[in-house]
């Protein structure tokens, strides 16, 4: 299964990766290819947390490009 994820690179260089559709699923790296490497364990271990409560998967959520004059 495929997650959408979002990156941030923070001020002390750090990615901080989140995934929309798993609120509170979060995790970090010092590189891009770390950070998603890392996001992708908590995903795993989210999910599996949550099968093991009985909770189900929520949707997934839908991304929309979003146009903005300044």
């Amino acid at each position: 299964m495929d997650w959408k994820v979002v990156l941030e690179k923070d001020e002390d260089g750090y990615f901080t990766v989140t995934v929309p559709s798993l609120p509170g699923c979060i995790s970090q790296g010092k590189t891009r290819k770390k950070a998603l490497k890392n996001v992708k364990e908590a995903i795993e271990l989210h999910v599996r947390s949550l099968a093991e409560d009985g909770i189900p998967l929520k949707g997934q959520i839908e991304t929309a490009k979003v146009a903005v004059k300044l």
